[in-house]
């Protein structure tokens, strides 16, 4: 969430900012209508608090009957303004909350995805001699992509990996946490179930967001849409001394989405699924320290891309495409022949302390003051998005995959064939 003081003296670059994403500016005056509220509250509650404090300083003896009445009178006034204060708090904060974080000077403005910055290219686009296939039409050939029986048992937007693109799945989570380990990250299998309380914490469900989040409301839990949310929830509370940080941690699990509003979009194949597997960076930082470590984040992306030798390109967010917590993102879009188009693959997200003010995770300066910590997150790999990256790019003429040489030593192979006696679903 944002500052409150902030809030109170920077009414104007707050709506500012909420236009520049799309919200409505009325939004900070229906919080400041809370606002409002609750000072009147404390101030009078401070005010009974006094004469409470008072009385008693001046009736330490055998109160009187009528002594009695008054202080019980008092004492239910305190009660009933706590009660109401209670109550204004929670529209207060839930207010505050749908406030989106301020963004970075530096982020482009805009309306829509079309408005983003590309940054840089990098690496060669792959000519073919062919008509490059699309990777459902390599999977099914090879036998390594089944949409057809996931759907029967699940419903559509699953997907089955079976066989060599498992191995590439455990190959990619093999080779980015291999690398994320040698740069001080520590690894760690966060769960995927979380209490209620805490996804809200992490500032992705207003304006919209629970929408796509599939929410086990009997057990009070919902599924993680992104390994990053338990990784940074498990901190919740919690002061770092100043010396440990940045905290580093490379996380591997499975993540959830409704895709709510992708209706029609990527209904082939497995880029847009409601389950799939990813490996996603986290830090927590010095505020003083984020943007470069935002900065060192996005090359360590492009270290795993450079490294599977895919061509790509770095992508500045503009301010519409920013989500609730992002004060700054980039995007890493990768060249799928099949579309002759950029998709995304990867994200790197500086949050600044936008988080970390609605789980209190702080960290202690040697000075003894204590400052909100700033917690940025990154994408290791998404695993069915990079596999049909992987796929597409590395396509034969012959239908066969070679193998990212990077990868070979955990696949077991130089390339993918079908099995003897062809595909075997």
């Amino acid at each position: 969430m944002l500052d409150v003081k902030f809030v109170r003296q920077n009414m104007a670059a707050v709506r500012k900012n909420l236009r520049s994403r799309g919200l409505r500016p009325k939004l900070v005056d229906d919080w400041l209508v809370w606002d409002e509220k609750r000072q009147q509250i404390v101030q009078k509650l401070q005010k009974l608090q006094a004469e409470r404090n008072q009385f008693r300083r001046q009736n330490k003896g055998k109160p009187t009957a009528s002594l009695i009445k008054s202080q019980r009178q008092l004492r239910q006034k305190i009660q009933e303004l706590e009660s109401k204060l209670k109550e204004v708090e929670e529209k207060w904060r839930l207010a505050l909350w749908l406030l989106p974080n301020m963004n970075a000077a530096d982020v482009p403005s805009g309306k829509s995805e079309a408005d983003n910055a590309v940054i840089r290219r990098c690496g060669k686009q792959r000519q073919f001699s062919f008509t490059p296939r699309n990777h459902l039409t390599l999977g099914g050939k090879l036998g390594i992509i089944d949409v057809a029986r996931a759907a029967k048992i699940s419903g559509p937007r699953f997907g089955f990996l079976l066989g060599d693109a498992a191995l590439l799945e455990m190959a990619l989570a093999e080779y980015s946490f291999s690398l994320a380990v040698k740069n001080g990250f520590i690894p760690i299998i966060p769960p995927v179930l979380m209490k209620k309380e805490f996804e809200a914490s992490l500032g992705y469900g207003e304006h919209g967001g629970w929408d796509d989040m599939y929410l086990l409301d009997k057990d009070g839990l919902v599924l993680t849409a992104t390994t990053e949310h338990a990784l940074v929830a498990r901190h919740a509370g919690d002061v770092f001394r100043e010396a440990e940080l940045p905290r580093r941690y490379v996380g591997f699990s499975g993540a959830f989405r409704r895709e709510a509003g992708s209706y029609g979009k990527d209904v082939q194949g497995i880029f847009r699924v409601h389950q799939f597997e990813q490996t996603e960076l986290i830090s927590f930082t010095l505020p003083e320290k984020s943007d470069e470590e935002h900065e060192f984040l996005v090359g360590l992306e492009e270290k795993l891309m450079q490294g599977l030798e895919l061509h790509y390109r770095v992508v500045k967010m503009c301010s519409a495409d920013l989500a609730q917590p992002q004060r700054r993102r980039y995007d890493i879009e990768v060249w799928i022949p099949s579309q002759k188009k950029y998709r995304e693959t990867h994200s790197a997200s500086n949050c600044g302390d936008y988080q970390a003010r609605r789980l209190d995770i702080r960290v202690s300066r040697k000075t003894g003051r204590r400052d909100y910590a700033h917690i940025l997150n990154a994408t290791g790999f998404a695993m069915q998005r990079t596999i049909i990256a992987i796929l597409e790019n590395y396509q034969q003429k012959d239908g066969s995959i070679v193998v990212p040489k990077v990868l070979q030593k955990w696949v077991g192979k130089e390339k993918i064939t079908p099995p003897r006696g062809g595909a075997r679903n």
